[in-house]
């Protein structure tokens, strides 16, 4: 018969990873609660690029928007109403078409984000924006 003396060296080898998870956890929620935070506080001046890179085509269709929201394509006026329907001619023309939009940096922000959702439900993939260098 044998008995244990207190000098048995059983030493547990099993790490306990409760407290491990429990602080991954409160690091997990901590950054979820905080991540939508940091894309509010980020500051942005939109028109202004410090490098831009030409489109591959030779010549896109360019789309421009004046301080007064006038629109034109290609230095042809275009009415807003018609918009929609002169992007989509072009693309049944041209399913591979490329339009680079120039837009005033007066422009009201809806308005040029009316003409690129008037790009879109054209069907049109390939799309820039022009901007220019500071």
């Amino acid at each position: 018969m044998s008995f244990s003396t207190a000098n048995d060296d059983d030493a547990i080898s099993d790490i306990n990873i409760t407290p491990l998870v429990d602080v991954m956890l409160v690091l997990l929620v901590t950054f979820i609660v905080t991540a939508p935070l940091l894309n509010n506080s980020i500051p942005l001046d939109l028109p202004q690029t410090v490098a831009t890179t030409s489109l591959d085509q030779a010549s896109p269709t360019v789309v421009s928007v004046d301080a007064s929201g006038g629109v034109f394509i290609d230095s042809q006026a275009v009415a807003m109403e018609q918009l929609p329907d002169a992007l989509q001619a072009l693309h049944e023309q041209d399913p591979d078409i490329a339009v680079s939009l120039r837009a005033d940096q007066a422009t009201r922000y809806g308005r040029v984000a009316q003409v690129l959702a008037d790009v879109q439900k054209a069907g049109i993939s390939r799309l820039s924006v022009i901007t220019e260098s500071p």
